[in-house]
């Protein structure tokens, strides 16, 4: 088996290809252009998008040369797959913002600056919205829809799954666009090989077999596993919903918590997926030997780095350090923070409004069971009072830390 193919299925990658010989002969030979896509249908990417990414990063490392397609184009429609309804329909201005906020967050997975290290491939990023955009419906069919069998795509477990939900015809048409997209890679960049999610299988075969149709060179496919948590639940979630990479939506610190709590399971698993730290360090952390805890911080740290840069891990990692600690942390830089006016802390806040206010609670209610419970912490207080008001005096010169449970902290600043 190939170098690089092998390297992801020891990481724990891969689930299944197209031609596994095949593509390992292909990439002996010397370096192959290959790519996965990303439809822009949010201002963010989240923890559940970006397996595919990783996996890019170390075929890049053994010299292949990746491109990363944002759908500009296919992101007006949406893909159906692993979906329960179909998506909102954006607008054509908030699909734009939203490629040039992905194409950010994707450069810190892998490498798109003109000079890659040594030994790696070059990276491009596309968007296919050059070629979708403004295609003619009519000589598209003509070109490429004949090509395609209804009876055929309507075997695909995703398309299965959502006509009994019910599948719109805007979404039925995505196969064909993707297909299409991996046809005018291989024409225009001699694109060989497409990566994607288990989920994308179904669309990864259509584009193959549409390539050789239209009298292209014999290509492949290389799908990945749909993470799971060891508690069965999808990977990315959290109590505060996806773990996005933007900081704006989800902070340097709860994404670096997101990941110092994952399952003692799961610690190791993630190690080898989510870092690019080297299978032999990675084993170190394996010993039964080993206490458990060093993995997840490390894993903690390594993800944070990689997405929010050196500086975010540090604040992170001094943050999480501070609060587990006694007592009240003098340093609460890395802590994420909510604005409340200093005018109404003068008159003083209801504590279970502050605590919904903050983000740690989603309700009213849910705050009053945190108070009776004696989940709450106001700048190392214990509060069991749901009556409680909190005002200005109870703050210091950083402000209120309010904690909920063990793990979950939130600055509140007076302005």
């Amino acid at each position: 088996m190939n170098k690089a193919i092998q390297t992801l299925i020891d990481r724990g990658f891969v689930k299944d290809c197209t031609d596994f010989d095949g593509l390992s002969d292909l990439m002996d030979k010397g370096p192959v252009t290959f790519y996965c896509g990303v439809d822009p249908t949010g201002p963010s990417l989240h923890v559940g998008h970006i397996v595919p990414f990783f996996a890019m990063h170390h075929l890049q490392e053994a010299g292949h040369n990746p491109i990363a397609l944002v759908g500009g184009g296919t992101g007006l429609i949406g893909d159906p797959s692993g979906k329960t309804e179909m998506r909102k329909i954006l607008s054509e201005e908030t699909i734009a913002s939203n490629v040039e906020k992905i194409k950010g967050q994707l450069g810190t997975i892998v490498d798109f600056s003109d000079t890659p290290k040594p030994g790696s491939g070059k990276a491009r990023m596309l968007n296919n919205a050059d070629w979708l955009v403004d295609l003619n419906y009519i000589k598209f069919l003509r070109d490429v829809g004949v090509y395609f069998s209804v009876n055929r795509m309507l075997t695909f477990e995703g398309v299965k799954q959502r006509l009994e939900r019910g599948l719109s015809f805007i979404e039925f048409n995505y196969q064909l666009l993707q297909s299409y997209d991996f046809h005018m890679l291989n024409e225009r960049t001699g694109c060989r090989l497409q990566i994607g999610g288990a989920d994308q299988w179904g669309n990864i075969v259509a584009g193959i077999d549409l390539i050789q149709r239209m009298g292209g060179e014999q290509c492949y496919g290389l799908t990945f596993n749909l993470i799971m948590r060891a508690d069965g639940k999808k990977m990315g979630k959290s109590e505060k919903g996806a773990v996005f990479l933007s900081p704006e939506l989800y902070s340097p610190y709860d994404f670096f918590q997101y990941w110092r709590n994952v399952a003692d399971a799961d610690a190791v698993r993630f190690m080898k997926l989510f870092t690019f730290m080297s299978l032999d360090e990675i084993r170190e952390y394996e010993d039964p030997q080993r206490n458990i805890n060093d993995a997840k911080g490390r894993l903690a740290y390594e993800v944070t780095r990689i997405v929010h840069g050196e500086e975010e891990a540090e604040k992170a990692q001094d943050a999480a350090k501070a609060l587990f600690s006694s007592g009240v942390p003098a340093n609460r830089e890395g802590i994420p923070s909510v604005s409340i006016p200093k005018a109404e802390l003068e008159k003083g806040v209801g504590v279970l409004d502050l605590y919904t206010r903050s983000g740690l609670t989603s309700s009213n209610g849910d705050a009053r069971r945190l108070v009776t419970q004696g989940g709450a912490e106001i700048n190392g207080r214990k509060i069991t009072d749901p009556k409680a008001v909190i005002t200005l005096s109870d703050a210091d010169d950083d402000g209120l830390l309010l904690k909920a449970g063990k793990k979950r902290f939130m600055r509140v600043i007076p302005e």
